[in-house]
C-alpha cells in the first residue's frame, strides 16, 4: 500500500517543535519520534511554508528562498506534487525513469506500467472455461466415399488475416472480412474436392488467422496500427463460422480430421481460445482431434512421415529444423521423412537441410498497405500436400484465389464494389 499523505497537523507539529528548540535532535526527542521520521515531517513542513517563510499559497510548495533583508525573503512558489501514486488494477510496473539535477539528486520520476499479462491470461482462461460449459457439441458427420488409409492430406493455410482491410487502388487487391470468409470457404471447397481421397485430413492453420487480437486494431507486441475492417467481435464470429464450415466439409471427405491452430504474432490470444473452443466443440466427435498444446511448435506423426508446424515468428526457415528435431526427438527419431511448414513472411521458399525439408508458404490474403507500400510483394496461394505413411510426400495441389473463386457455390463477396456501396 502507498504511504498516506502527511497531514498538515503533524507537519506543523514538527515545524513548531523545531522553531521552539532550534535543534532537530531535541525536537525529535520532544515529540517522541525517530530522527529520520522527524526529518521527513520537517521537510514536508518546510515545503508547505510552515518554517518561517509564510505565506505560501494553498496547494503550492516552496522550491527556493532568496534572502532580501533580515526581515524578508523572496519565495518562488510552484504547484505542489499530486496525490501519492497508486498502481492501477491489472497493471504492473514496467520501468522507472528519473530526472536528476547536476548533483545527481532526483527532481522528477516517471513510473511506466503495462497490463499484467498473468492477470490477462487468468481472465482469458476463465472466460474460455465459462464459454466451454454452455457450448453445444458438434453432431457426428457422415463421411461419403472411400478413403486410402496410407494417405494424409495436409491443408497448409497461413496468414489469412481476417479483419484486415486492403484497397485495390493502393495495394492491387481488395480484401475485407466478407472477402476473407468467402475466399477461405471457396479455397477449402475446391481443395477438398480435388485432393486425393486420403483417410486423414490435417487442417494446418499456421497462424495470423486474425489480423488483430483485441478491441484495438494494432499488433499485440509492437503496438503497430493496422488497417482494419469491422469490429473484433464480428471478426471472431466470422472466424468461428468459417472454421466450423471448413471442418464439416473435411469430415465429409476424410475419416479422421486433425486441427492445428498455430500460435502467431498477430493473434496469440485468439489462437489460444480457438484451440480450447474447438477442442470442446468437437469432444463428442470421435473423428476430430485438436492439438490444444500451448506450445508454439507442433507435430503430426504419420507412419514413417513426420510433419512439423511453426508460424515462423520465432524461428525462420534457416534455423527451425534443429528446434523441431530437438523438441520432438522421439518422433523425429522414429520417422524417415520429415517436413517442416512455416508462414509469417507471406512468400514461398523451400530449403532442404541435413535434418528435413523446410518450407515457407504464401498466403491467400491480399497485401495490406504496409506490405504493398514497402515493396514486399509475393504471389497468393495455398497448398494441399499429400503424404504417404511409407514414402513421404507423394503429391501436391496449389490453388490461387482466381482458381477457386465461386467454388463453394456463391460469388465472392466484395464490400468495395459499387453495387455494395450503393446498397
Amino acid at each position: 500500500m502507498p504511504t498516506p499523505r502527511l497531514s498538515d497537523e503533524l507537519a506543523k507539529e514538527a515545524a513548531d517543535a523545531f522553531i521552539a528548540l532550534g535543534n532537530k535532535s531535541q525536537a525529535a526527542e520532544l515529540l517522541g519520534l525517530p530522527r529520520n521520521t522527524f526529518n521527513s515531517r520537517l521537510k514536508v513542513a518546510a515545503e508547505r511554508g510552515m518554517c518561517g517563510t509564510s505565506p505560501v499559497l494553498p496547494g503550492f510548495a516552496i522550491k527556493s528562498v532568496a534572502s532580501k533583508t533580515e526581515d524578508g525573503a523572496w519565495v518562488r512558489q510552484v504547484k505542489a506534487p499530486g496525490e501519492v501514486f497508486e498502481l492501477p488494477a491489472g497493471q504492473v510496473v514496467k520501468g522507472v525513469s528519473a530526472l536528476v539535477d547536476g548533483q545527481g539528486r532526483e527532481v522528477a520520476k516517471w513510473i511506466k506500467t503495462s497490463a499484467d499479462t498473468e492477470q490477462q491470461f487468468v481472465a482469458m482462461r476463465a472466460a474460455v472455461e465459462a464459454f466451454k460449459e454452455d457450448l453445444p457439441r458438434a453432431e457426428p458427420v457422415a463421411r461419403t466415399g472411400q478413403t486410402t488409409p496410407e494417405l494424409l492430406n495436409f491443408y497448409a493455410v497461413t496468414d489469412a488475416h481476417f479483419g484486415m482491410l486492403s484497397w485495390r487502388e493502393e495495394t492491387g487487391s481488395d480484401y475485407d472480412l466478407p472477402i476473407a470468409e468467402q475466399l477461405l470457404t471457396d479455397w477449402f471447397a475446391a481443395a477438398i474436392e480435388l485432393a486425393p481421397p486420403a483417410l486423414t485430413g490435417v487442417l494446418a492453420q499456421m497462424g495470423d488467422l486474425a489480423h488483430y487480437d483485441g478491441m484495438e486494431s494494432k499488433t499485440p507486441t509492437s503496438g503497430h496500427i493496422l488497417d482494419a475492417d469491422s469490429r473484433f467481435p464480428k471478426v471472431v464470429r466470422v472466424i468461428i463460422r468459417t472454421l466450423r464450415r471448413v471442418v464439416r466439409m473435411m469430415l465429409e471427405k476424410h475419416e479422421r480430421v486433425h486441427i492445428i491452430m498455430a500460435d502467431a504474432n498477430h493473434d496469440p490470444a485468439s489462437g489460444a481460445w480457438l484451440r480450447e473452443m474447438f477442442a470442446a466443440f468437437y469432444e463428442d466427435e470421435p473423428r476430430v482431434t485438436v492439438d490444444s498444446s500451448a506450445s508454439t511448435y507442433y507435430v503430426v506423426e504419420h507412419g514413417k512421415t513426420s510433419l512439423f508446424i511453426h508460424h515462423g515468428h520465432r524461428r525462420n526457415i534457416g534455423n527451425v529444423d534443429s528446434v523441431f528435431a530437438g523438441k520432438f526427438r522421439d518422433i523425429y527419431g522414429r520417422t524417415e521423412f520429415s517436413y517442416a511448414h512455416l508462414g509469417h513472411l507471406h512468400s514461398d521458399e523451400l530449403k532442404t537441410t541435413n535434418l528435413m525439408k523446410v518450407e515457407r508458404h504464401e498466403t491467400l490474403a491480399a497485401p495490406d498497405a504496409y506490405a504493398a507500400n514497402g515493396g514486399w510483394l509475393s504471389g497468393r496461394s495455398a497448398k494441399v500436400i499429400t503424404y504417404s505413411s511409407r514414402h513421404g510426400e507423394v503429391s501436391r495441389l496449389t490453388l490461387s484465389p482466381q482458381m477457386v473463386e465461386g467454388w463453394a457455390g456463391r460469388t465472392a463477396a466484395n464490400d468495395n464494389t459499387p453495387e455494395r456501396d450503393a446498397a
